[in-house]
């Protein structure tokens, strides 16, 4: 209606969050709730809210590290009770505090992008290999629609693909130049070792000079990456090298 009007509140200060990951997530956070954390009752992709100890908390099912796992937003003044709680309960399950450079590995390993790292507001999608999260079918359709289609029609600029050194060895970080036989066609936008492939793992764009970058040129290329002045071979995936059916984070 003309007349239609809605009020946005910040509340980026009434809550904290704590991010719960990994095989044995759903076991330990029914341990600390009165909530059904099964399958059937809560979906990947939902929310919902439950009680731990004395708090309300919003459970979201989602991931950053390729795990089964939730975040779980909590009032700021409840924060301190959920952390003393889930910690005093998660001995009995192995419960580890993790940091920055540990989530980095394993949503390397699981191919996720970073907004604001590996991607921007410059970048598309469908070219960073976020496509299947794009619903073209979409009633009432969405601002950039006829843009996207347009480039379904004359083809990538350039992909984003998934890169595993051969060699255990050498470490990706940033920056790093990527080649496919023999020709210069990109760079590391993040690395890290992945400790469950076994070598380092990173994601970076690569282009076609100025022409389009189909599936089938990722994968007939011969691709190596230049760690300090050495180049190494690489595998190359247009799909995460770990659990690409997401087997692990819907089970």
């Amino acid at each position: 209606p003309a007349d239609a009007h809605a009020f946005f509140t910040n509340i980026t200060s009434a809550y904290s969050v704590l991010s719960v990951q990994g095989p044995k997530s759903r076991d330990f956070l029914s341990s600390v709730t009165h909530a059904d954390m099964s399958n059937e009752a809560f979906p990947f992709l939902t929310m919902q809210e439950i009680d731990i100890g004395y708090a309300p908390v919003k459970a979201l099912r989602i991931t950053y590290v390729g795990e089964l796992g939730w975040e779980l937003y909590i009032p700021t003044e409840f924060s301190l009770h959920v952390y003393d709680t889930l910690m005093e309960k998660g001995e009995d399950f192995g419960l580890k505090l993790i940091g920055l450079q540990a989530l980095e590995s394993l949503r390397l390993e699981k191919a996720y992008r970073d907004y604001g790292g590996d991607i921007d507001n410059t970048d598309t999608p469908l070219e960073v290999g976020l496509g299947y999260f794009v619903k073209f079918d979409k009633p009432g359709g969405f601002i950039g629609r006829d843009a996207l289609l347009k480039l379904k029609e004359s083809g990538y600029r350039y992909r984003m693909p998934q890169f595993l050194l051969e060699d255990p060895e050498p470490m990706l970080h940033y920056g790093e130049i990527i080649y496919r036989n023999g020709e210069p066609v990109g760079y590391i936008m993040a690395g890290s070792y992945g400790h469950t492939l076994g070598a380092s793992v990173g994601v970076g764009p690569v282009e076609n000079n100025g022409d389009v970058v189909t599936a089938d040129y990722i994968r007939s290329g011969s691709f190596e990456i230049d760690v300090a002045g050495t180049r190494f071979p690489a595998k190359i995936s247009l799909r995460p090298m770990y659990d690409p059916k997401l087997e692990r984070v819907r089970c």
